[in-house]
């Protein structure tokens, strides 16, 4: 049952950003799935700055629908409000923008003027399931962006910019505006807002009996009693655990 609540506009607090920037995805799509949530990951986006792919933000989404010729022209860009720009301009602090590209990859969604632009305005990373022009300059963009491939393509090409802050696909996950994407060097998982909390909360302690579990199986330990932990292991874990707390 989705809490009505928690409203996607409202803020992350702070001890749910700490803990999900210590959460990889893998371990977010573990929890997802034990709450019934079985495609919340991106299949094949990419991380495009190998420094850059730690990424926790607020879902501001972009939706194309497929180019025509008559409409998608080159002079459309002199418009400051053409929906694109426009989109730019209005993503806020700590929001990533996603953009549905319907798995479209011969055009780019965006380029690294934009991205730029984005860097600057606070946002928090920028996840496409299509395609970026301008690679060179997003493999030294000191902000997180996860895309397909290249291409030098205009998105005129391809794409018409619609709508913005409805909900979209996007590497054939549902994100709606408020969700929670966390990106890692794995790909994007989307988190629905409503469960950020206590699945931030769950993956944190879930990353702290691994690292556990791990140094133990580092040592030669067999996967028997330890992975999963049997009780014997959750009792050397817990007094671990009272020396060495996560929070």
């Amino acid at each position: 049952m989705v809490d009505t609540s928690i409203k996607a506009h409202d803020p992350l607090p702070e001890g749910t950003l700490q803990a999900l920037r210590r959460a990889s995805t893998a371990t977010i799509t573990t929890q997802l799935l034990s709450r019934g949530l079985r495609n919340q990951f991106m299949q094949g986006l990419r991380a495009l700055n190998p420094a850059q792919v730690n990424m926790v933000g607020v879902a501001f989404t972009l939706r194309y629908i497929p180019a025509r010729e008559d409409v998608d022209v080159l002079s459309v860009f002199q418009d400051y409000d053409h929906p694109q720009r426009k989109a730019v301009e209005s993503v806020g602090r700590g929001e990533v923008m996603v953009i549905d590209s319907r798995g479209q990859q011969r055009a780019a969604s965006l380029g690294h003027i934009l991205a730029t632009r984005l860097l600057h305005r606070g946002c928090a990373g920028v996840v496409t399931d299509g395609s970026v022009r301008d690679s060179d300059g997003f493999a030294t963009l000191e902000m997180p962006t996860f895309a397909k491939s290249p291409s030098a393509n205009t998105n005129l090409i391809q794409h018409h910019a619609v709508d913005m802050q409805v909900p979209i696909g996007c590497g054939e996950v549902a994100v709606y505006p408020g969700d929670v994407l966390v990106g890692d060097s794995d790909g994007v998982v989307c988190l629905p807002r409503h469960l950020a909390e206590e699945v931030a909360e769950a993956a944190a302690a879930q990353e702290h009996l691994e690292s556990f579990v791990l140094s133990k199986v580092e040592s030669g330990r067999p996967l028997r009693g330890t992975y999963p932990p049997d009780e014997a292991t959750r009792a050397e874990y817990e007094a671990w655990a009272a020396e060495n707390p996560w929070r």
